[in-house]
């Protein structure tokens, strides 16, 4: 309760109202009672002074020969006045530096305190494959794998690590979704905060997840792995990355180390990839993973993939959005669920914004995936001069980071091969304003609805994993216009390659 402290005591402010605003003019009319009293001993008339401020005219000549008189010295009651000013200042300026950490963490928490997934961590523990009296198997985990990067990257990795154990005839081991290793159980991106581990199955199910797979071990989480091999007569076995051949093709990779696999004989495994990283981003990233594409894509690690529960609820929600033939179709895993008369484009945005350019310095060619022969749109950066850098980063800028003229001119482009489509969903981390820009510009191109991923409507948990939603509708999506760069798009095409859907429905910007 704020309080005044008169020569009298204490008296209550917010309980005398009448009192307050006389007790206002008190203090203002004091106030300048006193200032007018450093300059003359006796009152004379208010004037406005051109600034605003009412001081006597005749102050100002008492003011001078007042301080003429006193060699310039101010008056200690002056000298009061000023040092009372500074201290409230630097009060005022302490308040306002304090308060910023305050309004900081208020704004975060606004946005509210990620969810925790132990329903979904229980539904992990309760795998069948996790009961410890099931029939003993050969275990294969990657401690090595990647953590702090984007979904994309860690997901073709761990499809890639569990179709190696599934060749190899032993259970692999799953891991969170993991963004940082802090002890805590949410980190600070931006000014929000995200779940620091998310557990596989909120994001994925099938093979990968330990999902059901015929004649073959079934995969088994880090957590259950831990309890097994981390016993006194336990001891894994390591196999180091040391001696792979990583610039071999993806095919040669895998059968190398499947031969390795073959001659071990322990029930814990263990792969240190710390000389050379299994499965790295050139791997990926090049035309070496297509001898491995088809095999991949024939195997149930792809042929039984499916979104989680949890993303398929938040599409299930938003149902609105795609008018889809049937509620039966919507949530079809096969080619059946197909949603018709959508396209689903990519749009990335952010880091693409720098990353787009170096692109065109490195000469660098589509993901490995997106270089597939069956696919209509091939990318060929080599018919410019070397030397006209301005003409290479222009048509590198065309098909990774367009303009919203072009998205429209391009998807008009493809709307003229696919007439049936009439809708578009986009996939995007661009801002909402700019997203305003080009649903405007599609629908003045003829664009029957135009929706994405600012339009979902999620809770806490779909949320935080939009990312795997909005996957999940460009996967169903009747054609998807990828970007040929992202990890996100060669993801999504190898998954409606697996699902039987025509290549001629993928496309690049």
């Amino acid at each position: 309760m704020r309080t005044f402290v008169t020569d009298q005591g204490r008296e209550d402010i917010q309980n005398r109202p009448a009192q307050q605003s006389s007790f206002k003019f008190i203090i203002v009319h004091g106030t300048w009672a006193s200032t007018t009293r450093l300059f003359s001993r006796d009152g004379d008339d208010d004037d406005d002074d051109g600034d605003g401020l009412a001081v006597p005219k005749k102050a100002s000549l008492r003011l001078h020969r007042s301080f003429s008189d006193r060699n310039d010295r101010p008056s200690s009651s002056q000298a009061t006045s000023l040092s009372a000013v500074h201290v409230v200042t630097l009060r005022r300026v302490l308040f306002c530096l304090a308060c910023i950490p305050a309004i900081v963490l208020f704004a975060i928490l606004c946005q509210g305190i990620p969810p925790s997934y132990d329903d979904i961590r229980l539904f992990e523990r309760r795998l069948p494959q996790h009961a410890v009296a099931a029939r003993p198997t050969r275990y294969l985990k990657f401690p090595g794998h990647l953590w702090g990067h984007g979904l994309n990257n860690i997901l073709q990795e761990a499809l890639l690590m569990s179709y190696l154990a599934y060749v190899s005839n032993v259970s692999y081991v799953f891991e969170d979704y993991t963004w940082s290793h802090i002890p805590l159980s949410w980190s600070l991106y931006g000014l929000s905060l995200r779940p620091t581990r998310i557990p596989l199955n909120a994001i994925i199910s099938g093979p990968t997840a330990g999902g059901p797979v015929p004649d073959a071990p079934l995969a088994v989480s880090a957590e259950f792995y831990q309890r097994v091999c981390s016993g006194p007569d336990t001891t894994p076995y390591i196999l180091s990355s040391a001696n792979a051949p990583n610039d071999a093709d993806g095919a040669d990779l895998i059968d190398w180390w499947q031969s390795r696999l073959a001659h071990v004989d322990a029930q814990c495994i263990e792969i240190d990839s710390s000389a050379h990283i299994l499965f790295d981003r050139f791997l990926f990233g090049g035309p070496r993973i297509l001898s491995l594409f088809d095999p991949l894509v024939a195997s149930p690690i792809l042929a039984d993939f499916y979104w989680s529960p949890l993303v398929h609820s938040a599409i299930a929600r938003n149902f609105p959005l795609f008018q889809p033939r049937s509620a039966k179709s919507l949530l079809s895993s096969d080619v059946s669920g197909t949603l018709t008369e959508l396209v689903a484009v990519h749009l990335r945005r952010g880091d693409y914004v720098r990353h787009c350019p170096n692109l065109a310095k490195w000469g660098a060619l589509y993901m490995g995936i997106n270089q597939h022969p069956s696919l209509p749109d091939q990318f060929d950066p080599f018919d410019f001069n070397a030397s006209d850098t301005d003409a290479r980063e222009a048509y590198y800028l065309q098909h990774c980071l367009p303009s919203t003229t072009q998205v429209v001119h391009r998807l008009a482009e493809i709307r003229a091969q696919h007439p049936a489509l009439k809708r578009v969903y986009v996939l995007s981390n661009e801002w909402a304003w700019a997203l305003g820009e080009l649903k405007d510009a599609l629908e003045k191109d003829g664009w029957a609805d135009v929706r994405g991923t600012i339009d979902l409507q999620l809770d806490a948990a779909q949320y935080h994993v939009s990312m795997a939603v909005d996957m999940a509708i460009a996967e169903r999506a009747e054609v998807f216009v990828g970007n040929g760069f992202s990890s996100l798009s060669s993801n999504v095409v190898m998954l409606r390659f697996a699902k039987g859907m025509d290549p001629s429905s993928n496309r690049f910007l």
